[in-house]
């Protein structure tokens, strides 16, 4: 089981990192540095306000169905049709009240104009999470593996011929970057829907009120989580843009979103780690099997990773912003060196999310939600007016290490987890030893990237130093691969 576990992390993270990473560096950082920065803030607040309510959508009945499908063997070809009409009817609420909010809040054409085609990129995207739980809870992780990058690949096309085939004299506009989401999910929407429809009974879609009552009855708890999370990670961008001077505001926004570009790129990592973790503690919960293992390897997975990222980028983050922006890149500098410490207690949790979701914590997650909304929203309106987007970035470092600190409390109580003190001193010497490796490589004598690769380099050999992962370990998996 643990080497299965393994092997599928290693495939779903490869084919993601030779995919995404381009589409982050290489597109999304190339058209923000195009168009002009205040467009881009403006684009990014409106992204994220769709983003924002994209619970209207869902309401929980992805993660429902994920736990559901992973736990109960029919479920998939007893309820497709009817959960497949219930979205459809989720959409037209979502749309509706979304662009009544829109002009209540903002009244600039440009805005409306951008903010009806991110609705149904919002409505598209969901719905390819939602085919995919249907996926991954059967435990076909390959082929999630590859569905999960299909509408990137689609994307890095489109844009690339854009950006640099010389098809159009005409400069790059936002508009077009949104349009070709729309295209790159709609594709990616009816291949996952194709892959769903031949494990499942499909009837034509059909309403059946009842029903709708009943999983929307049993997706509440997971709604709720979904819109706390939501709000708790998102309205910072909001806030700044709606708080501070019209034009400072915008300007803020365009520099929060350089350095929070970054942090939704690494967390990308943790995400897929979650997307196999959470049918697989749920049918191992319900198969009543032990979930201490599985749990151990992904938490060490994430907390090497983690470290290493938050580590490194505090000690280089005036290199790395200058390497990918050529504006406001001290302002983001700042930005980036505290928000970036905020990933390592974000991808534990959801390490801990998924376990405590997969048991059917709902209640008590839900608690820890509520808490960081509201800590999130009093931090933000205190420290933004006065230290602008930086602010937010402490607002976000302080809320994230108060929901993993409290998961992880949550999670021994429940689990009677037994906690060794020689694992907890493997963590504290790898720890120190990233901390002491990076103040160290900011002394040699050689190019930045080059003493950074070093940094690196030695950080995988503390892994093994301090025995977190032991090279037997990585041997044994390759040699079960042959």
């Amino acid at each position: 089981m643990r080497k299965n576990f393994i092997f599928n992390i290693i495939l779903l993270i490869g084919l993601n990192l030779l995919i995404k990473p381009f589409w982050i560096f290489g597109i999304d950082r190339t058209i923000q540095n195009t168009v002009d920065v205040q467009v881009y803030g403006i684009y990014y607040t409106l992204f994220n306000f769709s983003f924002l309510f994209n619970i209207i959508l869902d309401m929980g009945i992805t993660n429902f169905n994920n736990r559901s499908v992973a736990r109960q063997k029919d479920f998939l070809k007893e309820n497709f049709s009817r959960i497949f009409s219930l979205k459809i009817i989720l959409f037209f609420f979502y749309l509706l009240f979304m662009i009544v909010a829109g002009f209540i809040i903002w009244h600039n054409q440009l805005q409306i104009k951008m903010l009806i085609p991110l609705l149904v990129n919002q409505f598209l995207s969901t719905f390819i999470l939602y085919l995919r739980s249907n996926v991954s809870g059967l435990l076909m992780f390959k082929t999630d593996s590859f569905l999960s990058v299909i509408d990137r690949v689609i994307m890095i096309i489109c844009c690339g011929i854009l950006l640099w085939g010389n098809v159009t004299d005409k400069p790059f506009d936002i508009m077009w970057f949104i349009y070709i989401q729309t295209f790159s999910y709609v594709v990616t929407c009816l291949l996952a829907l194709s892959i769903v429809l031949r494990k499942t009974s499909f009837q034509k879609p059909f309403i059946d009120m009842a029903y709708c009552k009943v999983i929307l009855k049993q997706s509440i708890p997971f709604a709720l989580l979904h819109l706390f999370t939501s709000i708790h990670n998102r309205v910072d961008t909001v806030i700044i843009e709606r708080i501070l001077p019209v034009e400072t505001g915008a300007e803020q926004v365009g520099v929060y979103a350089s350095a929070f570009r970054l942090l939704d790129a690494g967390i990308i990592i943790a995400y897929l780690v979650s997307v196999i973790c959470m049918p697989l503690f749920s049918n191992m919960i319900a198969n009543k099997q032990k979930v201490d293992e599985i749990l151990k390897t992904s938490f060490i997975i994430l907390f090497v990773y983690g470290i290493v990222i938050a580590v490194a980028s505090f000690f280089y983050s005036q290199e790395l912003m200058n390497l990918l922006y050529v504006n406001h890149i001290q302002e983001s500098a700042a930005v980036y060196k505290i928000l970036m410490l905020s990933i390592f207690p974000i991808v534990l949790t959801y390490v801990f999310g998924s376990l405590l979701t997969a048991n059917g914590n709902l209640k008590q997650l839900n608690i820890i939600a509520i808490l960081a909304v509201c800590m999130s929203l009093v931090l933000n309106f205190i420290l933004v007016p006065i230290y602008e987007a930086k602010g937010s970035a402490w607002a976000s470092l302080i809320t994230q290490m108060f929901i993993i600190i409290s998961e992880i409390y949550l999670a021994i109580k429940l689990f009677q987890f037994k906690i060794k003190a020689h694992f907890i001193l493997k963590l504290l010497i790898f720890t120190f030893g990233v901390i002491l490796l990076n103040i160290a490589s900011k002394y040699l004598p050689f190019l930045w990237w080059q003493n950074f690769s070093i940094m690196l380099t030695g950080a995988v050999v503390i892994v093994f130093i301090s025995r977190l992962i032991k090279i037997k370990d990585i041997v044994a998996l390759f040699s079960s691969m042959k």
